[in-house]
C-alpha cells in the first residue's frame, strides 16, 4: 500500500512525500528536471522525513546539477538523418520509400535504414521503428533472463516488452511475472541486464530495503555503475523515473 500526493518545499526545493508500507527511508532525484521524491514508511512523522531531505541536501543538488549538463533528445520527427540508438550505438536514420512490407535494416555502423511505404507519416514510421526495437528485445531478452535466473534463483513465469513512459521495468512477485520497457533496446546491452537483474531481485524481496540491495549487491557488484550509465545515457524527451 502507497499513499501519495503530499508535497513539501525544503531549502526552495520541492519534494514530494510517498509514504509506503517499508521500513527505511529512500531520496530519488529523478530526470531530466530533478524532481526529488521520497519513499518514506507509513510510520515516519513529516519532520523527520524533512530531517532526511535537509541531511542529503548536497547531494540532491549535485544530482540535479548534473541533470541540467546531460544530453537530451528532442523528440524524434522521424525524418532521414535523424539520430537514433540502438542497444548503446548512434546511428543515423535513412527512410527508403517502397512497396512492400515495411523494413528496418542496420545498414552499417552508421545506417538504420526504414523502408516504408510513400506517404507513410510521421507516427506511421515510428510504429514500424519500435515494433521492430521490440524484436530486437525479443531475440536478446531470453538468454538474458536465463542466465540471470539461475544466478539469482528464482523462474520468471512470464515476461513482456512493453512502452512505459515511467519505468525501466516492474514486476509482479506474486505472478513472477516481468515488464521491460522498449526503451531498453536503445540502451547499452548492460543496462538491459542491470534491469533484469532489478526485476529478478524483487521476486525474492517487493521492497528496495536493505536486503534488497543486499541480494542486488551479491548477485551484480558493479550494478551502481551500471546505473550511472544508463542515467548518463540521452535523456528521452519523456521523464523517466527510476
Amino acid at each position: 500500500m502507497s499513499i501519495r500526493g503530499q508535497r513539501i518545499e525544503v531549502s526552495g526545493i520541492p519534494v514530494e512525500i510517498v509514504r509506503k508500507d517499508i521500513k527505511n527511508l529512500h531520496v530519488g532525484v529523478y530526470p531530466p528536471s530533478g524532481r526529488v521524491r521520497v519513499a518514506a514508511p507509513m510510520r515516519l512523522t513529516d519532520e523527520a522525513v524533512r530531517l532526511a531531505v535537509v541531511t542529503r541536501l548536497g547531494w540532491i543538488r549535485r544530482q540535479q546539477k548534473g541533470f541540467e549538463h546531460q544530453e537530451r533528445q528532442s523528440e524524434r520527427e522521424m525524418i532521414c538523418g535523424e539520430s537514433h540508438y540502438v542497444f548503446g550505438r548512434r546511428y543515423r536514420l535513412e527512410l527508403v520509400e517502397a512497396t512492400g512490407r515495411p523494413t528496418v535494416r542496420l545498414r552499417s555502423n552508421r545506417r538504420l535504414e526504414l523502408q516504408v511505404q510513400a506517404g507513410a507519416g510521421r507516427d506511421a514510421r515510428e510504429q514500424i521503428l519500435y515494433a521492430w526495437y521490440r524484436e530486437m528485445l525479443r531475440q536478446r531478452v531470453p538468454e538474458v533472463i536465463s542466465v540471470w535466473e539461475q544466478r539469482a534463483g528464482v523462474r520468471v513465469a512470464q515476461w513482456g516488452i512493453r512502452k512505459m513512459k515511467t519505468r525501466w521495468g516492474t514486476c509482479n512477485q506474486q505472478a513472477r511475472r516481468i515488464w521491460l520497457n522498449v526503451e531498453l533496446a536503445k540502451k547499452p546491452p548492460a543496462c538491459l541486464e542491470f534491469i533484469v537483474v532489478h526485476e529478478l531481485v524483487h521476486l525474492h524481496e517487493r521492497h528496495h530495503n536493505q536486503r534488497f540491495h543486499a541480494l542486488l549487491e551479491q548477485l551484480m557488484p558493479h550494478w551502481r555503475t551500471i546505473r550511472d550509465e544508463l542515467n548518463r545515457a540521452p535523456l528521452g524527451y519523456q521523464l523517466w523515473d527510476y
